[in-house]
């Protein structure tokens, strides 16, 4: 039994470096092909997904459709990306000062007016994760069950930073590529420290 967590395939916003935030960019010709990327690790290692949980953003939606195509999906409010309210559009290559203090620390210096804090992204991944914690201890699931989670990147590191508390904020900062996977084994009732399984380089002009 195991929980998987995956950022979604690339988009024209991510090529283009900007924040998409809530934005709803769908998947790019190399975002399908880095889904079908992690569908075939899954296959050729024998990973079968029983049930999916994914943010409501096509993204995300549809990475979950080409990774797991015959399990069920169930969307979820609390895997949408970090709020980035008047920042969503922002140029990562040209941003505002703020935004440039915000990234260079994000343990200690606090998310711009406006936009969602890292606090806020943990609490709600966080009481996401106890629901799934929940489900998996449930005495009707079988023990060979498999979730997979299709999210955001900064959503994506709000749940890794709840499953590790002793890290320290140390998630914030690591890059995590479109189609990283991580991995965390449930046992008794626990989920373990997640790994990373499989990271995508970035590939331009793919």
């Amino acid at each position: 039994m195991a929980i998987y967590i995956v950022r979604h395939g690339e988009t024209a916003k991510n090529r283009e470096k900007l924040l998409q935030g809530r934005s709803n960019a769908p998947l790019n010709e190399n975002g399908i092909e880095q889904c079908g990327r992690v569908r075939d690790f899954f296959e050729d290692n024998g990973i079968k997904i029983s049930r999916v949980y994914s943010s409501p953003l096509e993204r995300a939606v549809n990475t979950a459709k080409l990774i797991a195509e015959d399990a069920e999906i169930v969307c979820d409010d609390r895997l949408l990306e970090m709020d980035y309210g008047p920042y969503e559009g922002t140029s990562l290559e040209h941003p505002a000062p703020e935004i440039i203090e915000f990234f260079s620390d994000f343990v200690h210096n606090p998310a711009p007016e406006g936009m969602e804090s890292l606090a806020h992204v943990t609490e709600r991944l966080g009481r996401f994760v106890e629901d799934v914690r929940q489900y998996l201890t449930d005495e009707e699931t079988s023990d060979d069950t498999n979730v997979l989670i299709s999210t955001h990147a900064i959503a994506m590191k709000g749940a890794l930073e709840y499953l590790t508390p002793d890290s320290g904020g140390a998630y914030w900062s690591i890059y995590i590529g479109n189609c990283s996977v991580y991995r965390a084994e449930v046992s008794g009732g626990h989920i373990g420290v997640p790994e990373e399984i499989m990271s995508l380089a970035y590939e331009p002009g793919v």
